[in-house]
């Protein structure tokens, strides 16, 4: 009996990742979400309604690459993974100098690495079946420097060189890689005060899902191979 296939979203308790998951499964894709929060997990597939039938839920931690393999070998058990979506994703907004050794390890580990080990797992299967699509959630920071935000740049512009690299020797495979580059996004990302106050400029994760999913759809011999997203009224202050 055939696999079903679907959509691996990882960063999928809260957010980006999170709206993505919810766009996916409302247009009756198999869905499978991770993130470090088993409970965060469980509460989407509740929050989702009917359409969370279609979400299962597999807690992991991108930044472990032995964790990350022990994931997708559970999801390939029963599914077979034909789009991978990385959003995982965390910062620390800090100036360079007050940064831990701790703080730059986790980001550069969930954000750059933690995409590298998830992609690793997926591309034997695309490559096999001669398909498949990732898309990488990155950032403007790949496009404009911000301050507070150097190991965050750092992991986003590793990210942004590996996918480019990636997209051009998977290109034979049919395989298509697509960045998504959004600016200023009202996620918990952000403090609590930031979002009082300038939650209105913000751009909502809903809007980028639609956007993601639409590119996901497309048919024929062509891909958006990046898509830069901004608030109307420009990058925040």
């Amino acid at each position: 009996m055939a696999k079903k296939d679907g959509i691996w979203i990882t960063g999928a308790s809260s957010g980006i990742g999170k709206a993505i998951a919810l766009e996916f499964a409302k247009i009756g894709c198999n869905v499978f979400v991770s993130a470090r929060r088993a409970q965060e997990l469980e509460r989407l597939k509740d929050e989702a309604g009917k359409p969370g039938d279609n979400i299962y839920t597999f807690p992991c931690n991108v930044a472990s690459s032995t964790n990350v393999d022990q994931t997708f070998k559970k999801i390939n058990n029963d599914f077979e993974v034909h789009c991978l979506i990385n959003s995982a994703g965390i910062t620390s907004f800090k100036h360079a100098a007050d940064n831990s050794a701790n703080e730059i390890n986790d980001i550069i580990n969930t954000n750059l690495l933690g995409a590298i080990y998830s992609t690793k797992t997926v591309l034997p299967t695309f490559i096999k079946n001669e398909s498949g699509t990732i898309f990488n959630i990155l950032s403007v920071v790949v496009n404009k420097t911000f301050t507070r935000s150097s190991v965050y740049a750092a992991s986003k512009m590793g990210l942004l060189g590996y996918s480019n690299s990636l997209r051009e020797e998977v290109r034979k495979h049919n395989i298509r890689v697509i960045n998504i580059i959004p600016g200023a996004t009202e996620t918990s990302m952000w403090a609590q005060e930031i979002r009082k106050e300038k939650g209105e400029r913000m751009m909502n994760p809903e809007s980028l899902a639609r956007i993601i999913v639409s590119a996901y759809l497309q048919k024929d011999n062509l891909v958006t191979e990046e898509i830069v997203l901004r608030p109307v009224t420009g990058d925040l202050d």
